[in-house]
């Protein structure tokens, strides 16, 4: 089992008409990381929008026809999913689409509304019919009906977002504006920058604004709801500094792509950092250091640098599998098509292995195990990351302790369960090291939620309403 975020999005406001949906294209594929579910683009021109959505990896569902059947356009948003609410199907692809009495409204969101079964249930009772199982759906729900009675579609997101609990950056497009939010708590990321032809790019990641060419200007911040339009870049405030400041701190272990820079952390420079902790707070002798492709690499590196103990490249990710590979049926060999151990790098060295987290356990064998066979003596396993020990309710796919190993076994069970010869965790106390401040959220290792707690917070928790139909 594998930790996985909800998604990316990304936007386009440009004066001038331009080919968005090739720009917007290459936008999710610097975000493919975030979502691998499902992906869609929808482009504004001059009011007319035109959609293409589906299952599958950013390049599977964009062919060269379908990017080129696009019209030019001076906005699009667009989106890649990983579920935490809902499940991976069609009806659950993102963005999504409102046609109503004042025009149109498409819309992508990243994080997950904690108090969206209160809300569903309550628009529901007045009415609404939902069609798919995503809270993403409640969200444009909530701003068409306000949309309604307010004179503006500022006025109308503002109302809707000020209902919402948990996590969320969003990007609405109208007919004539995009609108981005970031939830008052800014626990997903969101930031924008500038291209050199005057188009304005909002994007979950500041690697993304690299992708297509622009310049980072600087973070959404927590609360603030940024409009684009052709009366220029307007901000407003009201819901900033209500509530404290808590962003994910896993964006920084494993979430983001390690280019990225995220409210001014960049995100490799946090992750050596979490290997540098590591080596004090671990030590261990060994001949070698090597990381768990992608995310444990830079941690291994920082690990190395602060022990003295040279790197080495000791695992090779297979980097042609993607989601459409037809998986054996038995998970050692899938680990081992994934992942192969480099002999000549560990046979007969003691090894310090590391990975950004231990979730169910199952894959951390099978990796100890490839390691074992190819030779190493000693097999030494740090992770950069607390043990995993409560849900989180914000985004991350974590909806039970039920497949949390460590809510189960002691560091000590679990590395004889694993295999490993001994096991160390990032202290959950150092985690304050890697972002250079307190404005985190650590609830998943610590418990300690900034928001209140919801009644249910299953991802399947709106399926009944679908099947009952």
């Amino acid at each position: 089992m594998s930790i996985h975020e909800e998604c990316g999005v990304f936007g386009i406001f440009s004066e001038n008409p331009l080919n968005a949906a090739h720009t917007a294209y290459y936008g999710l594929f610097a975000l493919q990381h975030r979502g691998q579910e499902s992906c869609g683009i929808t482009v504004n021109d001059d009011g007319v929008f035109t959609s293409h959505k589906d299952v599958g990896l950013v390049a599977d569902v964009f062919g060269k026809e379908i990017l080129d059947s696009f019209p030019e356009g001076t906005m699009a948003v667009a989106h890649t999913r990983y579920s935490t609410t809902g499940t991976a199907n069609r009806n659950n692809c993102q963005p999504i689409e409102v046609n109503h009495l004042k025009g149109k409204m498409a819309l992508a969101h990243n994080g997950n509304i904690s108090n969206a079964a209160k809300l569903r249930e309550e628009l529901e009772l007045s009415g609404a019919i939902f069609h798919s199982s995503s809270d993403t759906e409640i969200i444009a729900y909530l701003v068409t009906k306000e949309r309604l009675k307010t004179p503006s579609i500022e006025d109308a997101v503002f109302n809707a977002v000020s209902m919402l609990d948990g996590a969320f950056s969003l990007i609405f497009m109208s007919a004539q504006k995009l609108i981005c939010v970031r939830d008052p708590n800014g626990f997903r990321p969101l930031c924008y920058g500038k291209t050199r032809g005057g188009a304005y790019i909002v994007a979950s990641e500041s690697c993304a604004l690299n992708a297509v060419g622009a310049e980072f200007i600087r973070d959404v911040e927590p609360g603030e709801i940024i409009t684009f339009s052709k009366n220029g870049i307007s901000s407003r405030r009201d819901l900033c500094e209500k509530k404290p400041i808590s962003h994910c701190i896993f964006e920084y272990i494993y979430f983001a792509r390690p280019d990225s820079v995220l409210d001014g952390v960049p995100v490799q420079r946090a992750r050596v950092k979490a290997g540098e902790i590591l080596a004090k707070s671990c030590p261990v002798s060994a001949d070698t250091v090597i990381g768990v492709p992608d995310s444990g690499l830079d941690a291994a590196l920082g690990f190395s640098s602060a022990s003295g103990i040279p790197y080495g490249i000791g695992l090779i990710k297979n980097k042609y599998i993607g989601r459409t590979f037809i998986s054996p049926d038995d998970r050692t060999d899938r680990v081992r098509i994934k992942l192969a151990a480099v002999e000549e790098a560990v046979r007969g060295k003691r090894v310090v292995l590391i990975d950004d987290s231990i979730v169910r356990g199952t894959t951390s064998g099978q990796i100890v195990s490839l390691l074992r066979h190819a030779g190493a003596k000693e097999i030494h396993m740090r992770i950069s990351s607390p043990p995993f020990l409560h849900p989180c309710y914000y985004g991350t796919d974590i909806d039970s302790t039920e497949n949390l190993i460590a809510c189960k076994y002691s560091p000590e069970e679990i590395c004889r369960l694993i295999g490993a010869d001994s096991l160390g965790y990032l202290p959950v106390n150092s985690l304050c090291e890697l972002v250079n401040g307190e404005n985190f959220c650590s609830a998943c290792f610590d418990g300690r939620y900034p928001t209140e707690i919801p009644e249910n917070t299953k991802k399947d928790r709106f399926e009944r309403h679908l099947s009952e139909c």
